[in-house]
């Protein structure tokens, strides 16, 4: 026996509640349970609402430390943009000077201005193909099933689920 068991077999009290037993069978009645439910409902309603209010703190402060994250990453990201933009700038430079050991300078500077905004056609024309496949901006497949169930509830009382049996 350990040095705890030893004492609660010798006071008579369980090891882990250090509560007196009399040999008998156990009742497992606490101070706790002397409380009326109306105390104990009202106890478990008090703490639910501590419990939500800690929650939602919680959520707002990861929220707002996210943020902060989000807001920094994005400031990080534009700067990145801005310096990408000079580099471009400094790359097409280059290419006109590369062109004008070979070409009249006027011409290299031509050159590369041509097929920079043939580029940038080929990029607008990809872009507007891809902004008219996702028009118009609703969701139709969700829209079509949502006058589908206002249908079904006038006509039976209820959402057609697949699942909802219908009454004759």
């Amino acid at each position: 026996m350990t040095t705890h068991q030893t004492n609660a077999h010798q006071t008579g009290t369980t090891p882990q509640t250090g509560t007196a037993h009399t040999g008998g069978a156990h009742t497992g009645t606490t101070h706790q349970n002397d409380a009326s439910m109306g105390e104990l409902v009202s106890r478990l309603s008090e703490e639910m609402s501590h419990l939500v209010r800690g929650e939602f703190e919680l959520a707002r402060l990861e929220l707002t430390e996210k943020a902060k994250h989000t807001g920094r990453g994005a400031g990080a990201f534009g700067a990145a943009g801005l310096v990408a933009l000079y580099g471009v700038g400094v790359l097409i430079a280059t290419a006109i000077l590369a062109l004008a050991l070979v070409l009249d300078a006027w011409l290299a500077a031509l050159l590369v201005g041509v097929v920079l905004l043939a580029i940038a056609g080929i990029m607008a024309m990809v872009g507007k193909k891809e902004v008219s496949e996702g028009a118009p901006m609703k969701p139709e497949r969700a829209t079509e099933n949502i006058k589908r169930d206002v249908e079904a509830v006038k006509q039976h009382g209820r959402p057609d689920d697949h699942t909802a049996r219908r009454t004759p």
